[in-house]
């Protein structure tokens, strides 16, 4: 038995690093422990390098520096044994348009050298699963985004793969379609025992389906953890203010407070995190209105995985 098996580990990556010629640093020392039955998000930006590390753990790249292992398998050295145990559904739609959408299931399943009563089964079953049954015999080219998506989804699932590689799987479709996939990945943890690595740059995405996120800029892991332990750091409520006047000053008092958990600032804008919104408020204007800073703008919510988010990406942005 692997090691990575016995720590019941399905993604195991040490100090991944990929390089593109001399001034392209795409990932940056990445470390990955993810187990068994996990549903674990990469967050970040655009440009934050989500998807080199998938590409990399799919084996279609191979890392600079670093090693890792899926299944317990070296993605290098073992490359064919990665690629029977997982499924992909990549960022760009590479389906066939010409084809119906039950031909482009069977011939994926061909391609793996499943038996013709193996792929009727698996894709009845997943079909229904993703409720592209009354769909399957039309051209890909009348489907609508969601159902592309749903499709290529389900296409990664046809070799029940113990683990799961989906890049931006709800990129571009609307929030009905967005939370119908989002309910198929959970139902596949779930009822299927299935491992998911995905990655995304929306926040309520990562925030209600993963069970650890991952956020990511600039190639480097900058924090990992549940999304409610992340989110808990930031405080009991965070106070977002904007205006004009002493700031450094003001930010440095503010600081002093015993109430102040954390305090974040970005193009203008003050972030505190504090024991008690509503009981603060009153505290954090005066001392502004001590320091020679003036109010503009204040607002007082509970925080997000957003809030965590901007902390340690910031507000600039990205191409």
């Amino acid at each position: 038995m692997s090691e990575a098996s016995k720590n019941n580990l399905v993604i195991e990556a040490r100090g991944l690093v990929k390089r593109f010629g001399q001034e392209i640093l795409a990932v940056d020392g990445v470390d990955l422990a993810i187990e068994a039955n996990t549903i674990y998000a990469l967050l970040g930006p655009n440009g934050a390098g989500k998807t080199t590390p998938i590409i990399m753990l799919t084996t279609l790249l191979e890392p600079t520096e670093g090693s890792a292992k899926v299944a317990g398998f070296d993605v290098v050295m073992q490359a064919n044994d990665v690629r029977k145990t997982i499924g992909v559904t990549f960022q760009e739609t590479t389906l066939d348009k010409e084809l119906t959408g039950r031909q482009a299931l069977n011939y994926h399943a061909r391609l793996y050298g499943m038996s013709k009563d193996q792929r009727q089964a698996k894709i009845t079953e997943l079909l229904v699963l993703v409720e592209l049954e009354d769909a399957a015999d039309r051209a890909i080219s009348t489907y609508s985004g969601g159902m592309k998506r749903r499709l290529e989804l389900i296409r990664g699932l046809m070799t029940d793969p113990n683990v799961l590689f989906l890049d931006e799987p709800t990129l571009g479709l609307d929030p009905q379609s967005r939370a119908r996939i989002g309910d198929y990945i959970v139902e596949l943890k779930v009822n299927r025992g299935m491992s998911v690595l995905l990655t995304t740059h929306y926040m309520d995405e990562a925030e209600q389906l993963s069970d650890k996120v991952a956020i990511i800029d600039h190639g480097k892991i900058l924090i990992e953890g549940r999304p409610s332990e992340l989110v808990d750091q930031m405080g009991a409520d965070v106070i977002t203010i904007a205006g004009q006047g002493n700031r450094d000053d003001f930010i440095e008092k503010v600081n002093d407070l015993s109430c102040c958990e954390t305090i974040t600032t970005g193009n203008g804008i003050i972030q505190i995190g504090v024991d008690s919104g509503s009981r603060r408020l009153v505290e954090i204007i005066s001392l502004a209105n001590e320091r020679g800073f003036t109010v503009e703008d204040i607002s007082v919510a509970k925080p997000s995985l957003g809030d965590v988010f901007l902390k340690y990406t910031g507000r600039q942005f990205r191409d």
